[in-house]
């Protein structure tokens, strides 16, 4: 059977709005605890178990991806990632906490690697004369699934109660994650769209940007510009996950939010989380990666210092929103950053090496927000603490510049 390359696009972005509803956590975090009194560390400890699976399972599972091919990956992603849920559900009715763990953390977890890594090489190999476009189209459904789980998900707590909720989302999800399995497949070989034309792919080429160095995975980890991105990331990452996972009960408690109100913020947040992926990617062919994490540093170490002294629930929300925009940015920015760097020689390899400051982060973050706030019964501590890490961050991508700099230079000398 002939297929179309958007609905191998469409099937994509369904499997990852599925797998992106866990950035509507927060949305989860009272009712959970209203419901069974698991304190907020307790809880947030499942939100991040997922976080950590996706990123190691990726990693651990990209093998295996090329071997299995997209149809039977998205498939065993669909199985894991609703049998999570189902779980979970299960475990909210009988009150079992390690079954919660189970359910939502590690299940899910492994569905959420296998699901986010799954369409992406697949769709590069439908679109080659739009890889960006491509790529951008499911990394954004990714970070902007929450847009649509949230308000769901708050309503049919309502309506249909907690451990129903995730009975009824189970089914949503593996449906959608299955519908765009049974679809997606590897594109004949040699396979090239009808629509590429001379004259664009000259113009593509110009905008070709030269890569400092080539080097395979072995040596790039030897070099300090690896580990500075690594430390960027992970605290970038760190200060949005830290804000995803607590975004409901803070601005709730701030200002004084609905639950309601405060569940649309979440879902508003995903929009920004998957535009930012696009724009400022975007906006990082023109100025340079480097100084948009320059400028990712700057604006967010400002916000995060005001955010404590916030008392206008829209203000409160348009910092959010900026800090979550810069977030999902980094995901979109990494892999060109990775071939201004180091070149495609590895890029797959690298990137995944990188990824692990994902894991890290999504236990990091959590975990000390909440921790915090059953210490302090306050989240301002918190944020004085990721402002100090936000300027640590600043310094390492001042760092960076001065890196490429040299590297450049030398680079430079050679050749001449």
């Amino acid at each position: 059977m002939k297929k179309n390359r958007w609905l191998i696009a469409l099937s994509a972005i369904a499997i990852h709005l599925s797998i992106g509803s866990v950035y509507a956590y927060s949305v989860l975090k009272n009712p959970i605890a209203d419901l069974i009194g698991w304190s907020d560390k307790t809880v947030t400890i499942a939100f991040t178990l997922a976080i950590a699976l996706l990123g190691m399972s990726a990693a651990f599972f990209g093998k295996s991806v090329e071997k299995w091919g997209p149809r039977k990956s998205a498939t065993i992603a669909a199985i894991l990632f609703g049998t999570g849920q189902l779980i979970t559900g299960i475990s909210l009715a009988t009150e079992t906490l390690m079954l919660f763990y189970l359910g939502y953390g590690i299940i899910g977890g492994m569905g959420l690697g296998l699901g986010y890594i799954s369409p992406v090489s697949t769709l590069v190999k439908w679109f080659p004369d739009r890889r960006g476009l491509a790529t951008g189209m499911a990394v954004m459904g990714f970070g902007a699934g929450s847009l649509i789980a949230a308000p769901v998900i708050t309503g049919l707590i309502k309506t249909v109660g907690l451990s129903n909720t995730f009975f009824i989302m189970a089914g949503i999800y593996f449906t959608l994650m299955l519908s765009g399995a049974l679809y997606i497949v590897k594109p004949p070989k040699n396979w090239m769209p009808f629509t590429k034309s001379t004259k664009s792919s000259k113009s593509k080429a110009q905008k070709v940007q030269t890569s400092l160095q080539q080097l395979n995975a072995k040596e790039a980890v030897r070099t300090n510009r690896f580990w500075l991105l690594w430390i960027m990331m992970f605290i970038n990452i760190s200060n949005g996950i830290m804000l995803i996972s607590a975004a409901s009960p803070f601005a709730q408690s701030k200002v004084g939010m609905t639950a309601t109100a405060a569940a649309t913020m979440v879902g508003i947040m995903g929009l920004f989380n998957g535009g930012g992926r696009i724009g400022w990617s975007a906006f990082s062919d023109y100025v340079g990666r480097s100084n948009v994490f320059l400028m990712f540093f700057s604006v967010q170490l400002v916000l995060m210092l005001t955010l404590p002294n916030v008392t206008n629930a829209l203000l409160l929300q348009v910092f959010i929103f900026i800090i979550i925009s810069m977030y999902g940015g980094s995901f979109a920015l990494l892999p060109a950053f990775i071939s201004d760097l180091f070149g495609t020689l590895q890029l797959g390899a690298i990137h995944g090496l990188l990824l692990t400051s994902w894991s890290c982060a999504g236990v990091f973050g959590p975990l000390l927000i909440a921790f915090i706030n059953d210490t302090t019964g306050s989240y301002n501590v918190a944020f004085y603490i990721f402002s100090g890490l936000l300027a640590i961050a600043l310094i390492v991508s001042i760092l960076m510049k001065k890196s490429i700099k040299s590297v450049s230079t030398v680079t430079h000398k050679q050749a001449s």
